[in-house]
């Protein structure tokens, strides 16, 4: 029998609509409104135009606060993710939508209630992003307030999306309701589901973190990990590592999707790119942002200190609380001995050192060249897809549409059409056994 050549692995893409993030360029004219919903449906416009796997929204839920005041250049509104969801799911057709939701300032049956409800609408193409905190900060806007300890984000989050899975399992497949029951350390809830299984059997469940927990927590339960690793030799790691653990649950790789949050520069030649990239790079990092980066680091207040002057000489504070809202900096003295050393090698500022070390875009080429990196990452293990994290809002994603899909399609990494309808079609995911 002659035996069928393999299909070359095909990139997944998902659009991310930045939040509040140091990310976008405000002083670009391009740039619109983060909270109007023209700019929301815009971008999943493209995003569907570009045959993306999903729409990906961040979640906020608390305004961030810098030297005991709310930090005014990233004060652009968070509306609540499936409020917006919802909303699109009426202006698009085949796009999943994926919203980032709080386990641990929320409960199972309501969330549960309210996914089931955005898979319905939108003909199964809900996802869910599960989260985790416990800064008491963001919490002081919740009744528990910052009750939960760190070492617990991921049990609750583990229960609380287990218990999800049950409410979402107590109608069979034909149709009929069944009483549920849960009882276990954080959640003990009976009663019945009011809405019947989604068309996708279950929501898509995502799941972003790097840690041990989070990595075996991803293994463990999700169908999507959102990353940070964006440098082939961290990705393929990270992407053994992941992937090397689902065996342990009875799962497959192709169970797991691993995509990296990623940017894109692009340009007509590589040195046009570069410079471009630089530039946005120079734009993001504003002299103020450059200032409120090296605080977050140092834990002091570094005001009088010139943004295109040397990094100060003095030692962080590794116990400061200076920035609220943020994720905390985990070795202070190490990050700043990092940054010392750089700046000291190239002869850099305050403000060269931020940008050298915070604002990197992944891709810089040309729009082949682009095509061509990407389609290696997924091609040797780095990656299963990325999600795309423009730098300009509603229009970012514009260039990467109409100049690198078709190069991705050209050379049989892309798809030229949605062959399914829900998320799960579209990400090569099984439904999920029904277990009533």
């Amino acid at each position: 029998m002659t035996r069928q050549p393999r299909q070359p692995r095909q990139i997944h893409l998902a659009a991310h609509f930045p939040g509040v993030n140091s990310t976008t360029v405000w002083t670009d004219p391009a740039s619109g409104s983060h909270i109007d919903f023209s700019s929301f449906e815009t971008l999943a416009r493209t995003a569907e135009r570009g045959l993306f796997d999903f729409f990906f929204l961040a979640e906020g839920l608390r305004l961030r606060e810098h030297k005991g005041r709310i930090h005014d250049l990233d004060v652009v509104g968070r509306p609540e993710s499936l409020t917006v969801l919802t909303a699109l799911a009426a202006v698009t057709e085949r796009l999943g939508l994926a919203g980032t939701v709080n386990a641990t300032f929320n409960e199972p049956f309501e969330l549960a209630r309210r996914f089931a409800s955005l898979d319905h609408l939108s003909a199964g193409r809900a996802a869910w992003n599960v989260v985790t905190t416990s800064d008491a900060f963001t919490g002081e806007n919740f009744r528990r307030g910052g009750y939960l300890d760190r070492a617990d984000r991921y049990t609750r989050a583990a229960e609380f999306l287990a218990t999800a899975r049950e409410l979402w399992d107590s109608w069979t497949p034909e149709g009929r309701p069944r009483p549920f029951a849960h009882r276990g350390r954080h959640f003990t809830i009976e009663g019945e589901f009011p809405v019947p299984r989604s068309p996708q059997g279950h929501p898509v469940v995502i799941q972003a973190g790097d840690s041990p927990e989070g990595r075996e927590f991803a293994a463990s339960a999700a169908d999507v990990v959102f990353t940070r690793h964006g440098t082939l030799e961290a990705g393929r790691a990270f992407y053994a590592d992941v992937k090397g653990r689902l065996a342990g649950y009875g799962r497959s790789a192709d169970d797991l999707k691993i995509m990296p949050g990623v940017s894109y520069v692009l340009g007509d030649t590589a040195a046009e790119a570069q410079e471009k990239a630089a530039e946005i790079r120079r734009s993001q990092v504003t002299p103020q942002n450059a200032l409120l980066a090296l605080e977050q680091v140092w834990g002091v207040d570094l005001s009088a200190y010139d943004p295109d002057g040397p990094l100060p000489d003095i030692d962080p504070d590794p116990a400061s609380e200076l920035a609220q809202g943020r994720v905390p900096v985990a070795d202070r003295l190490a990050v700043a001995a990092r940054w010392r050393a750089l700046a000291e090698a190239k002869g850099l500022s305050i403000r060269q050192t931020v940008i050298e070390t915070t604002a990197r875009q992944s891709f810089v080429g040309t729009p082949d060249a682009v095509a061509a990196e990407l389609t290696e990452f997924v091609r040797t293990d780095a990656a299963d897809g990325f999600i795309l994290v423009p730098h300009l809002t509603p229009g970012g994603l514009d260039d990467f549409v109409d100049r690198v899909v078709p190069l991705l399609q050209e050379r049989d990494a892309y798809r030229t059409e949605y062959r399914g309808a829900t998320l799960r079609s579209h990400l090569g995911l099984r439904e999920p056994v029904w277990k009533g």
